[in-house]
Formats: C-alpha cells, sequence, structure tokens
C-alpha cells in the first residue's frame, strides 16, 4: 500500500485573517481566510469573508479565469448577475461561473456579510492593493476613495474587463 501524506491544513479563527478596509463604494471591509499565502501547497481556490456597510455595494464586475462562490450569512440586500436582481438574505448561495456580470449591494440597515470562494484564487491580492489594512476591533474610518490605479490593479489580479468577450 502506497504511503500518503496529508495535505496542508489551515484554521483561521474570527479575527485572524489578514485584514484591509475597502474604499467607496463597497466601504466596510474584507477578511482573507485561506490564500496561498497560508501555505505554498494551497492552490486552486483562496475564501474569506466580507462585510458591506450600509449604502454600500460591490461594484458590478466579472472574472474571466475565476469562478466564484458566495455564501450570505448576515444582513440583506441583493445580487444582481447579468442584470437580473436576486434579492439575499442569511442563507442566500450564489456560484457565478466565469464571465457573469454580478454587483452586490447592501440595501439594508445593517452590515450585508458574505463569505467569498474564488477558484483559482487572487482576490486576496486584490483586496491588500486597495485596501487599508485593518486590525479588527479599530472604529471604521472615514469613506476613502480606490487608487487611481484600479483599473491596473484589476488587471493584474481577477478581474476581466466589462468591455471585453469571453475568450474561453
Amino acid at each position: 500500500m502506497a504511503e500518503t501524506h496529508p495535505g496542508p491544513v489551515v484554521v483561521c479563527g474570527p479575527d485572524r485573517g489578514q485584514s484591509y478596509w475597502q474604499p467607496v463604494p463597497a466601504n466596510g471591509y474584507s477578511e482573507v481566510k485561506v490564500s496561498k499565502h497560508d501555505s505554498p501547497h494551497i492552490r486552486g481556490f483562496s475564501s474569506g469573508i466580507q462585510v458591506i456597510a450600509p449604502g454600500g455595494h460591490v461594484r458590478e464586475h466579472r472574472h474571466g479565469g475565476e469562478d466564484e462562490l458566495l455564501f450570505f450569512f448576515e444582513g440583506r440586500g441583493r445580487v444582481v448577475i447579468n442584470g437580473v436582481a436576486h434579492p439575499v438574505e442569511p442563507g442566500t448561495s450564489a456560484y457565478l461561473g466565469r464571465w457573469n456580470r454580478h454587483t452586490i449591494i447592501n440595501d439594508g440597515t445593517g452590515e450585508l456579510k458574505m463569505m467569498w470562494v474564488l477558484m483559482p484564487g487572487g482576490l486576496e491580492d486584490f483586496f491588500a492593493a486597495i485596501g487599508r489594512a485593518r486590525t479588527p476591533g479599530e472604529p471604521a474610518p472615514a469613506p476613502f476613495p480606490r487608487p487611481d490605479n484600479v483599473a491596473e490593479i484589476e488587471r493584474r489580479t481577477v478581474f476581466a474587463a466589462l468591455d471585453t468577450s469571453p475568450q474561453d
């Protein structure tokens, strides 16, 4: 019988991942829970949470080479996928294969919290590049703008331009 070796293990408790305040229009914060930065053996995905402030939204975007799974666990809002609005509440899941346009809107009165899984990963690099380091428990900063070079950051991470055709 062949000897087997267990794969990597990452356990990330509350407020333990790399965390970043997010600029407008989302505001809120992201916290990376599992990524390639945790182990060179983690490949194929990254995951974390994103908290969208009341009245905030994740602007319309799409991923050209990645699939995304979202699980909403607190708050209310909607996800608009290819122009079709779907209400979200705790317990809602959404799977988005590559090239699907989507935006996430917090039109509720509290924070909208979701877990994201991106396959094969890379969203953690985007959050680090556009956000500001966050220490759990500290008060939220005043809303701040996205970096001037956000389009270049999107190109080098996990976003496909909205004005291009799928190349799969």
